[in-house]
């Protein structure tokens, strides 16, 4: 087993709403009290319209605010799979996931490449725009631990309605896509959503979560050159988030 403490990296930049920690044996992310922007897209394989929007994606890989501020991650729907190209990424359960915005109201439609930010549906995007919708300024600190196959976090709140939304992240994703609208073309992709897991708040201790988190295939996750965690939570009715955190991970972590 590695050593525990054997080195520790701390990111910690002017204005940042987010800190990071990663040590051999853990790693620790922690939002700051301003509210991280979730940008969430949604996105397919088979949508000729989706690859400009994850290239746009794929450069909050460079960007400063990456983790800090803003936590994205891609969501593949299965709806276009019919047309010829099974997306080897996409879940019914972010098909559903993304209809329940519109029916919550968040959203005016279910389309591909969707985008939202922190729980309402922004079409900057397609406008040219580079800014995303502010957050809220005194969201709250969460702080999470990973630690081998366990995760502790918590947020300062007593709402035994509260959830926590952990997704596991594949970056430097390469598909040849040999059928359907994007047939011929090579998909780069970041940010891409490999597992989805919910957790209800502890009842006991109200404001914290302590359980085993489940890790994606290997057959979806071996391809990935490196691995992130978006965490955040919500209340239980609702999928607008509170507050959010992200990071790298170490590839150990996932396979």
């Amino acid at each position: 087993m590695l050593k525990r403490l054997l080195t520790a990296t701390i990111i910690l930049l002017a204005g940042a709403s987010t800190s990071y920690a990663n040590t051999d044996s853990s790693v620790v992310l922690q939002s700051g009290e301003s509210q991280t922007k979730l940008l969430e897209l949604y996105s397919s394989q088979g949508c000729s319209s989706c690859p400009p929007a994850e290239k746009w994606l794929n450069t909050f890989e460079e960007n400063n605010e990456l983790w800090t501020s803003v936590v994205p991650v891609a969501f593949h729907v299965d709806y276009w799979d019919y047309i010829g190209w099974k997306d080897p990424f996409a879940s019914a359960d972010y098909s559903n996931r993304q209809r329940r915005f519109r029916r919550q109201g968040l959203t005016r439609s279910v389309y591909t490449p969707g985008f939202v930010v922190n729980g309402n549906e922004w079409r900057g995007w397609f406008r040219r725009q580079s800014s995303l919708p502010v957050g809220q300024p005194n969201a709250g600190v969460l702080k999470a631990e990973i630690t081998n196959d366990r995760i502790t976090a918590e947020f300062p709140s007593d709402d035994p309605r509260l959830l926590l939304h952990v997704a596991v992240l594949g970056n430097g994703l390469t598909t040849h896509v040999q059928r359907g609208e994007n047939r011929r073309r090579t998909l780069e992709e970041d940010f891409v959503v490999l597992h989805h897991q919910v957790i209800p708040v502890s009842q006991k201790n109200p404001g914290t979560w302590d359980f085993n988190w489940k890790k994606p295939l290997k057959s979806k996750s071996q391809k990935a050159e490196k691995f992130a965690a978006a965490i955040w939570v919500t209340g239980r009715d609702t999928l607008i988030p509170l507050q959010a955190t992200g990071g790298w991970l170490p590839k150990d972590y996932v396979l």
